[in-house]
């Protein structure tokens, strides 16, 4: 019996000391990133490079299914990790063997591999899954848009959980490559450059590549019958439009004579931003009912709403200027919206001036003179609005006010090089509001934290506006 209790023993130590380091301090990942406004979006553990999204779409019955393959990092040593999804899972691997999961909370895919994974340690995950996503509600609510001919996937700060499994938070960007089977007539338009379109027995696939890093919320996917229109910007970028084809004939007309403006649009911005960061341009107008726009990345969403009483260029200029601020550079938390909206805002402004409608001091001094203090749209804090007013006009409209505060504060040389220096520095990366100041700063040569305090952190009208240098 001695014996043999020592050879356990011994038996039990070796398996020990076979286990790497990292491994055997591993342990589960965090359910969410870490981001205050949405504490249970995005996870911890990994970093994700590439999604690979191999999907086959039916528009009459809107039923979904694919595999999704992830390719991610370990950021430490995990025995599981989370996912964020809510589609029905029928099998997962992990490094090509077959793991356990589970559901938790309402979008947590919890996956437990075969094998505990090392810190720094490649991971490929391959989900199988199935659904009817626009019967799926998280939260009260689908980001899955359903159409007479198909569907559209636009939401934010949510829409990936209803297509495609992945760690949703802007903080980890990732290539894409989206594979999209449908029935032949129908189109699908996702982000990026069109690799190929394959029609045989009936069915087409639709390969679309984004190979620069994108967010997830700023994936998209719209299924039906569209118009699709090709171009180019001065400079090259091929630019891709595609219109549904059941749109009311003068929307349709408004539509177009807006959303054609892209190449020219993104050739004016680049002059205030710097090059397009992109491989490719281009926008989609589906028959939704839903009535915002979305900077998706290189293929906006708009809502046909934009268009129905005349065209304009005004929100594509927005959306377009998005490419720049909030696609290029993501924000880090979703406290930080006022880089993405803020910034897209002063661009109507900007592309006011170039239609001759307005200046940006002009417009932004209106925007100041039409709230009186007493106005409730000076509390909210364009630096932290709190996740229930992440999307109030005055992030948007405030937030562009203290952009023309800021270049009458630090002059129009600071500010034209600031607005260049920033997509520079942060290419395909994330920033924050204090790394924006201390840009500010360093270029103006000035101390900014009190104009940031007063114009993005404070819950009142500033006491003057300041004028043009």
């Amino acid at each position: 019996m001695r014996k043999r209790v020592i050879a356990s023993a011994a038996a039990a130590l070796g398996l020990l000391l076979a286990i790497p380091a990292a491994a055997a301090d591993a342990g589960p990942g965090a359910p969410g990133i870490g981001d205050p406004y949405y504490p249970t979006y995005g996870n911890g553990g990994y970093d994700v490079s590439h999604y690979d999204l191999d999907l086959a779409y039916e528009p009459a019955t809107d039923e979904l299914t694919g595999t999704t393959t992830i390719t991610a990092t370990a950021t430490q040593g995990l025995t599981s990790f989370d996912l964020d999804f809510a589609l029905t899972v029928s099998r997962v691997t992990v490094n090509g063997r077959t793991a356990a999961f589970t559901t938790s909370g309402e979008q947590e895919l919890v996956v437990t591999p075969a094998k505990a994974i090392a810190k720094g340690h490649r991971i490929t995950v391959a989900v199988t899954y199935s659904g009817i996503p626009s019967t799926v509600q998280r939260y009260g609510f689908t980001s899955w848009q359903r159409t007479p001919d198909g569907a559209v996937a636009a939401n934010e700060p949510e829409s990936a959980w209803w297509w495609y499994p992945s760690n949703d938070h802007p903080s980890d960007k990732a290539t894409y490559d989206v594979h999209v089977d449908v029935p032949s007539g129908d189109q699908a338009i996702s982000n990026g450059l069109l690799l190929s379109q394959r029609t045989r027995n009936g069915r087409t696939d639709w390969h679309w590549r984004q190979n620069k890093p994108q967010a997830t919320y700023l994936t998209t996917l719209a299924v039906g019958h569209f118009d699709i229109t090709r171009g180019r910007t001065r400079t090259g970028v091929p630019v891709i439009n595609a219109y549904s084809t059941a749109l009311n004939p003068a929307t349709a007309a408004n539509a177009r004579a807006s959303v054609e403006r892209t190449g020219e649009i993104i050739d004016f911005l680049s002059g205030w931003f710097g090059p397009y960061p992109f491989d490719a341009a281009g926008g989609y107008v589906p028959n939704v009912t839903a009535g915002f726009a979305l900077e998706a990345q290189t293929r906006v969403f708009y809502s046909p709403k934009f268009f129905a009483k005349g065209a304009d260029s005004d929100v594509a200029a927005h959306e377009l200027a998005h490419q720049w601020w909030g696609d290029d550079v993501s924000l880090d938390r979703w406290s930080d919206i006022w880089l993405n909206e803020g910034f897209a805002s002063y661009a109507e402004f900007l592309w006011a001036e170039h239609e001759h409608t307005g200046t940006p001091q002009q417009l932004a001094k209106d925007i100041y003179d039409a709230h009186p203090a007493d106005d409730p749209f000076w509390t909210v804090k364009p630096g932290d609005p709190g996740a229930q007013n992440q999307f109030d006009d005055a992030v948007y409209d405030r937030g562009a006010v203290a952009i023309q505060a800021l270049r009458d504060t630090i002059g129009d040389h600071a500010f034209r090089a600031l607005l260049k220096a920033w997509p520079a520095q942060h290419r395909y990366g994330n920033g924050t509001i204090p790394e924006f100041e201390r840009l500010a700063e360093r270029i103006s040569g000035k101390k900014l934290d009190g104009f940031f305090t007063t114009w993005l952190f404070t819950g009142a009208k500033p006491a003057s506006f300041p004028a043009q240098p």
